[in-house]
């Protein structure tokens, strides 16, 4: 879902300077689909609720997406 990877990349970008709605709001997704891309992204543990500045949201410390590496001992 590429609207679930740009509100991401855009929230990791974010640094708390816009409110979560307000983000999503600059991308162009109403409130309900902002809350239902959060609730996603909580969900996938790409995010946490932590009060950072103006924004609720930050991305989820050590998280490197798609190119992140298993190594098996």
């Amino acid at each position: 879902m590429e609207n679930k990877e740009r509100y991401y990349l855009a929230l990791s970008e974010n640094k708390g300077r816009f409110n979560e709605l307000d983000l999503g709001e600059t991308l162009g997704f109403e409130e309900e689909v902002t809350m239902n891309l959060i609730a996603q992204l909580i969900s996938e543990h790409k995010i946490e609720y932590y009060e950072n500045g103006r924004c609720n949201y930050r991305t989820m410390k050590g998280f490197r997406g798609k190119n992140r590496k298993v190594y098996l001992y």
